[in-house]
């Protein structure tokens, strides 16, 4: 091998001096793509060749259409080697990456990555064989480390996980459970004089019910822990009634029990750039060459729009999930990707002008809004009076088209309108610091609304505003009722909980027609979750429950704007420390909050946006916010992890260690149906031809408590 790389400088060498007899762009002709049009070879053929790249690199091996492909040796400049198999400029199959540390791993490797049974030397002589998922131990393995420690037993992105078996060199030995790299669950040690501590570990530590046990037979019983203050330990003598003192434990016992420290690879074979000129073949001839890696990403630093794209071909489909593939954008260089994003991403909804069936209901609504919230008062306190509260506490107002004293006049038919409890919702507007003009702007400006395609289930119909920020819903009277009963409670549960998932509600009215039919049409008005300028590829509407929650299209048919439900979901959602804890503290304060005013019914709606898309915006330029000025649920960017399911019907999978960084928004919403006589009646029929766990029509103590359980298993800490 240092012959053959001894070769290999001598040729560089001589390709230097060759640039400095011809000139460059004389050598770079000869050596580069151009040689394959000399040789003239077909379409797919696949030929040996061999390159030396302008950057000092060299490949020698099978080629096709510009790419490595088959079996082939590419040799970096920094000293890194592959020897294997490739597919179209990927490393793919088996082979050989070897470090200039010394360091190496021998095994199989998909789209670059360290992918299925392998070995890893280290450059310290610390050897690992077993199962590997993007370049992470994962899976089963053994280590063995050159200071003589073992481990044999299951491995979780990179880290012990599960059960696994650890023996020091010096003769001890820890059969149990593992996490995140240490000694955690239950599990026993044993030390080469017999001693033995059996029980519950916490991060390689003796931590809750567990009993140790001496070797002359003597023993402590009860709760361990490094705090002297909260053990709770009962001393059992031995026959030589020799006192012991349960702190040694810890001094002497575990003081050399420490695990080794995990590998670190300077650089890993799927972050290796391949200087290899892309092929200008039917294309404009000012296409420049690009370095692209072995996982088949092009470089950022030569090419800023394309380094976010992904080249994944049929082969590589095969191997990966349809949402993985699905993350390709619509200007990838990949073929038949099941989905392609739209170079411009339309706005949803039709824009209601006139002719529209709902023209005039729109004006009526317009001019409502701006009437309620124009009218003038003063400023409200945030401490409002119970009697503000009150479900008669409403305004009407009539519209004529020539006008009145309060109203203006105006195209439309003679209306009536009605404001609930307005002076609720002026404070709520207040609290969640709107503007009164922005509002009126957003609502009743010169742009139209855009009404959504389709009704909801329940029947309603949905608007949106020009600019996204407001969602107006059409509801039913018993909606109505639902938000007038539990208004108090709502409003203190905002000022109570900054970070609440809760939909933020913003004015509830009526609209009357007058005339025979007596129409009347009641609508909320709602913050749009997704008001943002990311376009969110991914939308997610999660209840916790199974039966009809499955989207019954194609993966090719799945939009940006389709609704996505619990089966359907295949990510697990990361969240940094700090605030997976505010989530699981919101999440079980809003439940009992909904549990309380017997609500159910209602859904986790999730978007996301992936950030390494080549979609129609530039991610450096239109962030909506600083990361670290994220608010629980809003532009939090963060990361997702894919998961898969054994059977079509289990609600969650299992994770695989492929995670892509996203920007994330989520909220609950649907917060306004009652647990009433229908949805009971409900659930008694679907309880006799289902289970009745799988239903969505469940009391709100049980729908809470799965509702819950659910989306706290699916929401994970990012370690």
């Amino acid at each position: 091998m240092k012959a053959w790389e001894a070769t290999i400088r001598k040729t560089q060498q001589a390709k230097k001096q060759a640039t400095n007899i011809f000139g460059s762009a004389h050598v770079a002709h000869v050596d580069d793509e151009d040689t394959d049009q000399l040789e003239n070879h077909a379409a797919g053929e696949i030929y040996h060749a061999e390159r030396f790249l302008s950057n000092g690199d060299y490949y020698t091996g099978n080629w096709s259409e510009n790419f490595p492909h088959g079996f082939g040796k590419y040799w970096w400049t920094d000293g890194c080697m592959y020897v294997g198999d490739w597919c179209r400029g990927k490393t793919m199959g088996r082979g050989t990456f070897s470090w200039p540390s010394g360091a190496s791993y021998d095994g199989e490797f998909k789209s670059g990555y360290m992918d299925g049974e392998g070995t890893y030397t280290g450059p310290n002589g610390d050897t690992y064989r077993g199962h590997w998922v993007m370049n992470l131990k994962h899976g089963h393995g053994v280590k063995e480390y050159t200071n003589g420690d073992t481990y044999e037993g299951e491995w979780c992105r990179g880290l012990q996980e599960a059960n696994g078996k650890y023996n020091w060199k010096g003769g001890s030995h820890y059969d149990g459970e593992w996490k995140n790299g240490t000694m955690s669950g239950k599990g026993k040690l044993i030390w080469p004089d017999g001693s033995m501590y059996e029980g519950e570990w916490e991060e390689c530590l003796p931590k809750g019910n567990g009993t140790f046990q001496w070797a002359d037979g003597s023993s402590y019983v009860g709760n361990w822990s490094t705090d002297s203050g909260e053990q709770d330990l009962t001393f059992n003598p031995s026959s030589d009634d020799v006192k012991h003192d349960p702190q040694e434990v810890f001094d002497v016992y575990l003081k050399d029990c420490f695990i080794s420290p995990q590998d670190k690879v300077p650089i890993l074979p799927s972050q290796k750039k391949l200087a290899i000129w892309r092929s200008s073949k039917g294309t404009e001839p000012s296409v420049r060459p690009r370095r692209m890696s072995v996982d088949g990403r092009l470089d950022a630093s030569m090419d800023k729009d394309l380094a976010r794209m992904r080249m994944l071909d049929d082969t590589e489909r095969t191997m990966k999930a349809r949402d993985d593939a699905s993350l390709i954008s619509g200007n990838a260089l990949s073929e038949g990707s099941p989905i392609r994003l739209p170079k411009v991403v339309k706005k949803q909804g039709e824009t209601i002008s006139k002719g529209h069936k709902n023209y005039e209901l729109m004006l009526n609504l317009q001019l409502g809004i701006r009437h309620s919230v124009g009218r003038p008062g003063p400023v409200p306190s945030l401490d409002l009076k119970s009697s503000a509260f009150n479900p008669k506490e409403k305004v009407w107002t009539r519209f004529p088209p020539e006008g009145s004293k309060y109203t203006p006049p105006h195209q439309s038919c003679e209306f009536r309108w009605k404001d609930y409890c307005p002076l609720v919702f002026r404070t709520l507007r207040m609290l969640f610091k709107v503007d009164a003009a922005d509002y009126m702007l957003s609502i009743c400006g010169n742009d139209a609304l855009r009404e959504l395609s389709s009704p909801g289930k329940s029947g309603s119909f949905f608007y949106l505003t020009h600019d996204d920020r407001y969602m107006i819903k059409t509801i039913k009277k018993a909606e109505v009722k639902a938000i007038l009963r539990m208004l108090s409670a709502y409003y203190n549960h905002f000022r109570s909980f900054e970070h609440t998932l809760l939909t933020k509600f913003y004015g509830l009215h009526c609209v009357k027609l007058t005339g025979p039919a007596q129409k009347k049409v009641r609508f909320i008005i709602m913050g749009n979750l997704f008001c943002t300028d990311h376009v969110i590829h991914r939308r997610f509407d999660l209840k916790g429950s199974s039966l009809g929650r499955i989207t019954d299209k194609p993966e090719s048919e799945i939009q940006t704007t389709t609704i996505l439900k619990d089966l359907d979901l295949n990510f697990m959602f990361r969240l940094e420390k700090t605030w997976i804890e505010e989530f699981r503290r919101q999440i079980d304060r809003d439940c009992d909050f909904l549990e309380q005013e017997r609500i159910m019914d209602y859904s986790l709606l999730v978007g996301l946006h992936f950030k390494d898309t080549n979609s129609d915006l530039d991610d450096s330029a239109y962030h909506v916010s600083d990361p670290g000025g994220s608010k629980l649920g809003i532009s939090m960017h963060t990361r997702v992890e894919k998961m898969e399911r054994k059977n079509e019907m289990e609600l969650i999978g299992e994770p695989t260690g492929v995670c892509y960084d996203v920007v994330m928004f989520f909220g609950i919403i649907d917060i306004l149906q009652d647990y009433d006589i229908t949805k009971k009646l409900e659930h008694a029929y679907k309880s006799f031809q289902y289970d009745p766990t799988s239903i969505s029509a469940v009391d709100p103590r049980n729908y809470s408590r799965r509702f819950r359980d659910f989306i706290l298993k699916i929401f994970i800490e990012d370690e």
